[in-house]
């Protein structure tokens, strides 16, 4: 998982809030209002795209020692928005915010020590950032924090202090925690395994457009899990994920249009939906459309392109795609199942852009 994106993108439009605090910070820390000026024309610039005249307003005042604006610059060069991207330079204007205390920097910090960028990879500084800026209740960080524990990084290993900071950060609405929390009371990691308590955080995250937590509500509705089954409920949580681009999710609606539930039956929309996960290297829709192919639904029925597709997702690791690929080379020729494997090859080099 890319911790610098659990709730937060690098990249930050700044909407009125973050404003009027970092305008505040701004003026306690020089107590004028030509500086606060400086800064909201720098903020204005790089809200615009203007990079170049943000960072001719920033730079002084970074320079200066105000953290929001040593954060922006930090943002930039991990960014390479303005300037190239520069992982040591990013880290360096992000240390000088995060020594100050402020607590968005100290959560990047610990991403850039997590992830080995701009500094060597160490998990235990990373816990140090995350817990110094979950002190002060920055959601991102609590729910940073909390994966650490949950994967064993930089602390031990404990399913029970990950919960007890995820929770911390999903009660301040952070979606990426509720979706999370919810996971572990579907499998009872660190707490008994419940459900409807499950449903319960996963609406809470699918309710700010979360597509992970959209789609688990979607599979929650489909199989009966913590609420009753409805198909259509199902489809409707399936297609607010799909239309996100969640590869899950659209595997999922093919899913539902290749068996006829909360929809009409419609074999060519489902290879529409399968097609699109295929193509982002989700395996099991691979494997789907290696059977649409097989049984000519919603396409023509070809061989190549079903041992193309069968090989594939094996090749991404299903196990039960290879036992398919198996099958149909029973009924291929030498000259297709060679065919077939050229198309395979060119498939996955062009990163799926050049796929039969």
């Amino acid at each position: 998982m890319d911790l610098r994106r659990v709730g937060e993108s690098l990249t930050v439009k700044f909407n009125s809030q973050f404003r009027a605090v970092a305008l505040a910070v701004a003026v306690s820390v020089v107590g004028n209002g030509s500086f606060a000026q400086d800064f909201e024309k720098g903020v204005n610039a790089y809200d615009r795209g203007d990079y170049q005249a943000a960072m001719q307003e920033l730079l002084p005042l970074a320079s200066q020692g105000n953290a929001v604006s040593q954060f922006i610059l930090g943002n930039m060069y991990a960014d390479g928005v303005g300037v190239p991207e520069d992982d040591k330079e990013a880290v360096h204007w992000y240390r000088l915010a995060a020594d100050q205390g402020y607590a968005s920097a100290q959560n990047r910090l610990g991403y850039m020590y997590s992830n080995g960028k701009g500094v060597p990879a160490d998990a235990t500084e990373a816990v140090r950032w995350y817990r110094l800026a979950a002190d002060q209740g920055y959601p991102y960080a609590l729910n940073n924090l909390g994966y650490m524990y949950a994967n064993g990084k930089g602390v031990t290993e404990d399913a029970k202090e990950a919960v007890r900071w995820y929770r911390l950060a999903a009660d301040q609405g952070d979606a990426s925690a509720q979706y999370t929390l919810g996971l572990m009371h579907d499998k009872g990691e660190g707490v008994l395994m419940d459900h409807k308590e499950a449903v319960r955080w996963y609406r809470l995250a699918a309710d700010q457009s979360y597509p992970n937590a959209q789609h688990s509500l979607g599979l929650a509705y489909a199989y009966d899990r913590g609420v009753p089954a409805d198909d259509k409920e199902a489809v409707y949580w399936y297609r607010l994920a799909a239309d996100q681009g969640y590869a899950s999710a659209q595997n999922s609606l093919g899913g539902m249009y290749k068996n006829g539930r909360g929809v009409l039956a419609n074999g060519k929309e489902a290879v529409r939906w399968y097609r699109l996960a295929a193509y982002q290297g989700h395996r099991n829709a691979q494997a789907n459309l290696g059977i649409m192919y097989n049984n000519g639904v919603g396409v023509l029925a070809d061989n190549i392109s079903a041992h193309m597709w069968f090989n594939i997702s094996g090749a991404n690791g299903l196990e039960k795609a290879r036992e398919w690929r198996e099958i149909v080379e029973g009924v291929m020729t030498q000259a297709d199942i060679s065919e077939a494997v050229n198309a395979a090859r060119t498939c996955m080099s062009s990163d799926y852009q050049n796929c039969r």
